[in-house]
């Protein structure tokens, strides 16, 4: 099969992606590496220039050993996930060679090219594009999250420079191109960063000019001129000197012509009103100059770009011919839809030269603004007399509708509480309307949908450089960035913590990023004057029905991942729970993430939101719900593991509680439970945590232990080893006897796959006494099984065979098949190490048929293995190659990497002997990433030292000298632990 390229990211954090998934690419030296050879690609670096970048302080001896070895570690991790490896080695050092369109950086490059080319033949907004095209690859400083280098200076200084260029460039053609609003927007945002750039004051300056803003021309360059003179004690240059002087000398340029006083009566339907309500001596509207009402912009309004343009768009005056164009800003508390939504209709007020009502309808108050109060503000403000105002909600619209026919006006609602609040309020025609929400109002024809959510990490930080000051968040990024993740990425939050500093000159941002760290205080931290994150929240949370708010405090406790929809109905002890779900995100309290691979919707709650949740359960617990909760998980997770392609040994909890959610669900979770256990599983571990918390000892450890035949499958070695650590401190809490001989045994299980063969010992003896004191035979067998795996492990061979044989007469006197197939193949293995082939045929012929009987794939897969191993070793290489290929086709599908590493190290070592030496060294490779990703020195060592005898075979001295080293070493250090006694 033919390997996929991967394409590379430098601008910005380094990222490496294959079809759309990102790599990770080991520690970082690696990644420095790769990252140099990215800033030079199609050039070779040279060996000694690469040394210094990753040893700038104290080179040490095998510094091009270890250069080696990186390179190597890169290249197995392209070969792993399928990637084209593009690094090769040269005489003097090493390149990555790469298309343009492999590297944004080259990218970047040719686009720029082009777009130059096409401005110089005319073609302007052709160029516009690309160079657009261009700086969207730019996603923050250059390899942002690398600890950098000097020498990386010399390409990154011009990088910067030529980013700034391009730019301004593009700006200049805006301009000329008339696309004056965007281009002020985006000019003010680059001075920002650049405030002594006089290109870009200058395009700022005729930008204001031509779209009608003489004076705000005028200013800015009195703005900059200041700040020359005073900061640095030099006058403007000649350009923008020459450009002040022409917009002086020009004027002001033509305005758009104010509408003129209505002179005339009102409409007759606003006449006919006034009549009916016994006013008609009173005139219904006086002569009032248009209402512009839109309260100030925010003065540092950050990011957004996509929302605003697609708001602006919604907004155009040229919409508003027909129906009222009506726009519905919606999102979570706190994100910022009030601000967006003033921002986006100062853009487009030009366009409203009719004015601009604003209304607040308090919708997240306990008693939100009635339509009649509401239309009676919205009327005095288009000049209807308090005695001329009818009494009624549908007399009050009608007049409101009146008033407004023929005008172009934009009407913004903010904080709506419902659509029957929002429908008074419409005009009839001819007018935008801007809602703001955190309910979704989608009940209204035509209504167009604007999703708030959170800003992204840069913005974030961003908006925070603006409150605090950019020089204070520069001298401490990293503290910056880590307030801006404890907030949530919100921007009230943002604004809370920046206000909070900004009160306080004294505090570092680390201080404050420290004190938000504890999510339990986190909330009493996000306050300042009027604003609060808490209040903020708890204004939707009291909003609530019952069943909602009792859902959502559970929810608060279940950890930051996203969630099923069942867990609702455990918390709530019924099944078809969808309209709370319902409830809460029509709230905005809690988000629809997307579905999962078994098609289950998922829900999360924004970290804020969570900490607000999490206070009230403390503050209201309900033990009940909780134990619901948990059991809920635990009937999942064992009926998801009983339907695993492997059967392993399996340890419940007899006492814990459990719930069955639907029917459906467990339906949903048996068509494909391994992929039900890779999403779950953050919610899992999560769970186990919460129930160790709370005390309920049986639950923690029955979920603990129904978890390892997934964990064993996949791999997931540090999630088993915490899992099992949290479980145990709460059943030794407890007495729980059975609980701690279960969580032993699987500890054991994780010490001895890693290479712990001293406190996998302790551990199965440990969890044996226990087995035996409770009277659990099957128990008892299980750990004598995992001593047996110890012993065989460590050559103890006569040891180990009495060990599965007597727990193979404990397992056929329970008949327990399973343990049965299992004793069988250990007990074949042992006499395949020892040299009887019969008799491990024998044995293993016997674990086979009952793997099969069992319908066990696993099982049959590290037979297969077994029997290439003993057609090895009896010479019959041909069907040792075809029983190890079965094994390792058999591991892949079901997703075990560790039982595959170890095929594949088998393969390739039988490769490596016919002579097959580029598949051997793949598969040797492959095997030796997999190992160490997993923490198995044993198999690690082994494996490195398969591919020091292959390259020592295939005469590269060098190269097999630093694997025969690096495997001698792992070996030295597993001797020193035990690892290597023999009998």
């Amino acid at each position: 099969m033919m390997a996929d390229q991967p394409t590379f990211s430098v601008l910005g954090p380094l990222d490496v992606r294959l079809n759309g998934q990102s790599l990770r690419l080991g520690g970082a030296k690696p990644r420095m590496l790769l990252a140099t050879l990215l800033l030079h690609a199609n050039r070779v670096v040279s060996t000694s220039f690469l040394v210094e970048v990753l040893w700038p302080d104290r080179r040490p001896r095998s510094a091009v050993e270890n250069l080696r070895t990186y390179v190597s570690s890169l290249r197995a991790g392209f070969a792993e996930a399928g990637a084209r490896t593009a690094i090769r080695a040269q005489q003097s050092g090493y390149m990555i060679e790469l298309r343009p369109e492999d590297l944004d950086l080259l990218t970047f490059e040719q686009l720029v090219e082009d777009g130059r080319r096409s401005r110089a033949d005319g073609r302007t907004q052709d160029a516009v594009d690309r160079l657009c095209r261009a700086l969207s690859l730019w996603h923050g400083a250059p390899l942002a999250d690398l600890p950098g280098s000097t020498l990386w200076d010399s390409r990154l200084s011009p990088l910067a420079e030529a980013r700034l260029t391009v730019a301004e460039e593009l700006l200049a053609m805006r301009v000329s191109l008339g696309q004056y609003t965007s281009a002020i927007t985006e000019l003010r945002g680059l001075l920002v960063d650049h405030p002594f750039r006089e290109g870009l004051w200058q395009q700022l300056m005729l930008a204001l000019h031509w779209s009608g803003r003489q004076a705000e021309a005028l200013r800015a360059y009195t703005t900059i001129r200041d700040r020359l003179v005073e900061e640095l004690g030099i006058e403007p240059g000649v350009e923008l000197r020459r450009t002040h002087a022409a917009v002086l000398v020009a004027g002001e340029p033509p305005l758009p012509q104010d509408p003129p006083v209505p002179q005339d009566p009102p409409t007759a339907g606003g006449q006919a009103v006034a009549e009916q309500n016994g006013a008609a001596e009173h005139p219904v509207a006086s002569e009032p100059c248009p209402p512009y009402q839109l309260p100030p912009d925010v003065p540092d309004f950050t990011g957004r770009q996509d929302d605003v343009a697609a708001l602006v768009a919604a907004l155009s005056p040229e919409r508003t011919a027909g129906p009222p164009a009506i726009t519905v800003v919606v999102g979570p508390p706190g994100v910022g839809k009030s601000a967006l939504a003033v921002h986006c209709a100062h853009e487009v007020r030009a366009g409203y030269p009719d004015g601009q009502l604003y209304l607040d309808l308090s919708g997240t108050s306990l008693s939100p603004a009635g339509p009649a109060h509401l239309l009676a503000e919205a009327l005095h403000a288009l000049g209807v007399a308090e005695a001329a105002l009818p009494d009624g909600v549908h007399e009050r619209s009608a007049l409101y509708r009146s008033l407004l026919s023929g005008r172009s006006m934009l009407v913004v609602l903010d904080d709506a509480a419902s659509t029957a609040q929002v429908r008074p309020l419409l005009p009839g025609s001819g007018c935008s309307v801007l809602v703001t929400s955190r309910r979704r109002i989608t009940e209204l024809p035509g209504t167009r949908q604007v999703e708030l959510d959170v800003l992204d990490p840069e913005q974030a930080e961003e908006l925070l450089g603006k409150i605090v000051g950019a020089e204070r968040l520069e001298r401490e990024r990293e503290a910056a960035s880590g307030i801006a993740r404890s907030c949530g990425y919100l921007p009230l939050a943002i604004r809370i913590a920046g206000a909070r500093l900004v009160a306080r000159p004294g505090w570092s941002l680390r201080l404050l990023e420290r004190r938000l760290d504890d999510e339990a205080r986190r909330l009493s931290e996000l306050r300042v004057g009027d604003l609060e994150v808490r209040a903020s929240v708890d204004r939707s949370y009291l909003l609530l029905p019952e069943e909602a708010a009792r859902a959502f405090r559970m929810l608060g406790l279940l950890g930051p991942q996203s969630l099923p929809a069942w867990v609702v109905d455990a918390a709530l002890d019924r099944h078809r729970a969808d309209d709370v779900v319902d409830d809460l995100v029509d709230a905005n309290l809690l988000q629809l993430v997307g579905s999962d691979p078994i098609g289950q919707p998922r829900y999360r709650l924004h970290d804020l939101i969570r900490c607000g949740a999490r206070e009230k359960a403390y503050a209201d617990p309900e033990g009940l719900a909780l134990g619901r909760v948990v059991g809920a998980w635990l009937a999942v997770a064992e009926q998801a593991t009983a339907r695993l392609p492997t059967t392993v040994f399996g340890l419940m909890s007899p006492t814990a509680t459990r719930w069955e959610p639907a029917e459906v669900t467990i339906g949903q979770v048996a068509s494909d439970p391994l992929s039900w256990f890779d999403t779950e599983r953050e919610a899992l571990v999560g769970t186990v945590r919460l129930a160790a918390d709370a005390g309920m000892a049986d639950s923690a450890w029955g979920l603990a232990a129904s978890l390892v035949p997934y964990f064993d499958l996949r791999g997931h070695y540090d999630a088993w080893r915490s899992t099992h650590e949290m479980a145990l401190e709460a059943v030794r809490a407890k007495g729980d006897l059975r609980g701690e001989a279960a969580l032993l045994r699987g500890l054991a299980q994780v010490y001895l796959y890693q290479d712990g063969y001293a406190e996998s010992v302790e551990m199965f003896h440990r969890s044996y006494r226990l087995f035996h004191q409770l009277g659990d035979r099957r128990g008892e067998a299980i750990a004598i099984c995992g001593l047996g795996a110890v012993d065989q492990i460590r050559g103890r061979r006569l040891r180990s065979l009495r060990r599965f044989q007597q727990a193979l007469g404990m397992f056929l006197g329970m008949g327990d098949q399973v343990g049965e197939a299992y004793a069988r193949q250990a007990i074949g293995k042992v006499c395949l190490e020892s040299g009887d082939l019969e008799a491990a045929a024998r044995w293993l012929d016997e674990a086979l048929r009952l793997a099969r009987e069992l319908g066990d794939r696993h099982r049959e897969g590290c037979v297969f293995n077994h029997f290439g191993r003993l057609n090895d070793l009896a010479a019959d290489f041909d069907r040792a190659m075809r029983f190890q290929d079965q094994a390792l086709d058999i591991f892949e599908s079901l997703g075990d990497c560790h039982c595959a590493a170890y095929a594949m190290q088998s393969l390739g070592n039988r490769r490596a002997v016919r002579g097959e030496r580029v598949h051997a060294s793949a598969q040797l490779e492959r095997s030796r990433t997999i190992f160490q990703r997993l923490g198995d020195r044993s198999g690690e060592a082994s494996a490195t030292r398969m591919l020091g005898e292959l390259h020592r075979a295939a005469g590269r001295a060098d190269l097999a000298r630093d694997y025969l080293h690096q495997a001698f070493t792992l070996q030295r250090e597993l001797s020193a632990g035990g690892g290597a006694a023999r009998d």
